[in-house]
């Protein structure tokens, strides 16, 4: 996280094509989510790019896995893990303040990155039972790439 924030001045500013659109996601972690948010726009702005789109995982990536549990399930081959979905622990997923935690308990080998690399191309990005994840893929949706 520190490494992604130490770039974003130097990557916007060396970017010149005005076409472009930047999204930067980071999760929340333990961090005031309003102030964090503030606090990488004001990045953008200084590097010249007040248009980037912001947007804060709360709190980890891996609560977007916890709100597809299908999606999951395909990715590692173990389909009882989507019935676990409508239980009270997988309902309300950006409320888990260490959804990595409760990845691990529906798949003892699962590795972020890996993991992020295996479920991707199974998330439903209908999926609303994560307001963070609904909110990203709106964002994304709301580019505008006319020439």
């Amino acid at each position: 996280k520190s490494d992604l924030e130490k770039s974003i001045p130097r990557k916007l500013k060396g970017w010149t094509n005005k076409k472009d659109r930047f999204i930067i996601l980071r999760d929340q972690d333990k961090e005031d989510c309003i102030d964090l948010k503030r606090r990488l726009a004001n990045m953008c702005e200084a590097a010249g790019h007040p248009e980037t789109v912001v947007r804060i995982v709360c709190f980890e990536l891996e609560s977007w896995y916890l709100a597809d549990l299908e999606a999951l399930s395909l990715a590692f081959e173990k389909p009882e893990i989507a019935n676990n979905q409508n239980r009270s622990g997988y309902r309300a997923p950006d409320s888990h303040s260490q959804p990595s935690k409760r990845i691990l308990k529906l798949v003892p080998d699962f590795e972020k990155v890996g993991g992020a690399r295996a479920i991707a191309p199974y998330l439903d990005v209908e999926n609303v039972r994560s307001p963070s994840f609904k909110n990203f893929v709106r964002a994304v949706r709301s580019f505008s790439y006319s020439e």
